[in-house]
C-alpha cells in the first residue's frame, strides 16, 4: 500500500486565500498599538532591508501578504492532517502564539542581533503576540470549511 499527499494546488490556492484574510485582519492592530504607544511591526522594514533599499509602505505591505501566504501553510497541513481540526479557532490561535515565539521572540531578534522581546517588556512582547494570535485564529476560523472536505488523500496501489 502506497501513501500519496493531498493534492499540492488546493492547498496552496487555499494559503493563498486564508493567508490573505488573516494578514488584511491584522493590518489594523498596527495603528492602533502604534497611537497607544506600543511597538509593532519592527522586523517588517528590518526584513525588508535584506533585498531592498529603502522600502517603501507599499512593499511592506507586499511583503506583509506574502509572508502571511507562506505562513498560512504549516498550520493548513497541521489542520488536514491532524485532530487539530476538530478546534481549528483554538489550533490556529496556539499556532500563532508558537510562530511569535519561534520566529519574531527568538529568529528574527537573534539573527538582526536585537534584544529579545522578552528582555524589553511586555509593551513589546503583547502587541506582537496578540498580532499572531489572531492571524493564527483567522486562518483556522476562515479555513474550516477546505479543512472539513479535505483529508489527505491515500491512494492503494
Amino acid at each position: 500500500m502506497a501513501r500519496y499527499p493531498m493534492e499540492l494546488r488546493p492547498l496552496l490556492m487555499e494559503s493563498l486565500r486564508s493567508g490573505t484574510i488573516a494578514s488584511l485582519a491584522i493590518v489594523p492592530l498596527a495603528p492602533m498599538f502604534k497611537a497607544a504607544g506600543l511597538r509593532i511591526g519592527h522586523y517588517g522594514p528590518k526584513f525588508a532591508g535584506l533585498y531592498a533599499n529603502d522600502p517603501q509602505p507599499w512593499l511592506l505591505f507586499v511583503q506583509h501578504i506574502v509572508i502571511g501566504w507562506i505562513s498560512a501553510l504549516p498550520l493548513l497541513l497541521v489542520l488536514v492532517s491532524t485532530q487539530a481540526r476538530r478546534w481549528p479557532l483554538l489550533a490556529g490561535a496556539a499556532y500563532g502564539a508558537a510562530y511569535y515565539v519561534i520566529i519574531n521572540s527568538l529568529a528574527l531578534p537573534i539573527y538582526f542581533k536585537d534584544p529579545l522581546p522578552w528582555q524589553l517588556g511586555a509593551s513589546t512582547v503583547l502587541p506582537s503576540l496578540i498580532g499572531h494570535v489572531i492571524f493564527g485564529a483567522v486562518i483556522g476560523l476562515t479555513s474550516r470549511h477546505f479543512v472539513t472536505r479535505t483529508n489527505p488523500r491515500w491512494v492503494v496501489t
